[in-house]
């Protein structure tokens, strides 16, 4: 049974921080509030952790489509080959903010993400999102956590979320009521940017 973590993101409470930082370190899994809706996410250095990330989604976990969330763009040479100046521009504008960035992964890559030659990041304009990822100390990988009910794509109340949820994961964070817009993804792989799904974000920062 997962536990129901109450954090406030105006001001958050280090001590409830640090139970989800553990939680995440002990290969737990969480829903946590983004600056776009409810993620669904674990640590990105815990291969049992993301293997039972990718069985709840259904999906192979090397052909996972997974974003990396992290706290700003300092870990971006983890995981990203070198990007050029025009690429770093628009990344320094949009971020933090409501966008996935598709682009080109280095040889770094954990093990599970080896074969891929591109991955998503994202940097949300969330503190509590924030709070955690940096108190983590490396990413968290990610996904939204999606409705059946085409409706509703996307549920935005914690408590609900956490009666759905609450078997399958370790902690839901109750960071009260999120909209229910995903993400606008952009792939900066290639040459020009090419905007994958329009979502929350203007894409006036291209």
């Amino acid at each position: 049974m997962a536990q129901f973590i109450k954090i406030y993101p105006e001001n958050p409470n280090p001590k409830e921080i640090k139970k989800v930082v553990d939680i995440l370190k002990d290969g737990g899994l969480i829903i946590y509030p983004t600056d776009t809706v409810y993620g669904l996410g674990c640590d990105i250095t815990n291969t049992k952790a993301l293997e039972r990330l990718a069985k709840l989604k259904g999906v192979k976990l090397e052909k996972a489509n997974f974003s990396f969330v992290c706290s700003d763009l300092s870990n971006l040479s983890d995981y990203v080959k070198q990007i050029d100046t025009q690429t770093f521009k628009i990344l320094k504008r949009a971020l933090p903010g409501p966008y996935t960035f598709i682009l080109p992964g280095n040889n770094n890559l954990p093990k599970e993400f080896k074969k891929r030659k591109t991955v998503g990041i994202r940097v949300p304009d969330h503190s509590i999102a924030i709070e955690i990822v940096k108190h983590l100390g490396n990413p968290i990988v990610s996904t939204s956590i999606h409705d059946e009910d085409d409706i509703i794509e996307y549920t935005t109340d914690p408590e609900l979320i956490f009666e759905k949820w609450q078997k399958s994961v370790d902690a839901v964070i109750d960071g009260g009521i999120v909209g229910n817009e995903a993400s606008t993804v952009i792939d900066l792989s290639e040459y020009e940017p090419v905007v994958v799904r329009e979502g929350k974000g203007n894409i006036d920062i291209l």
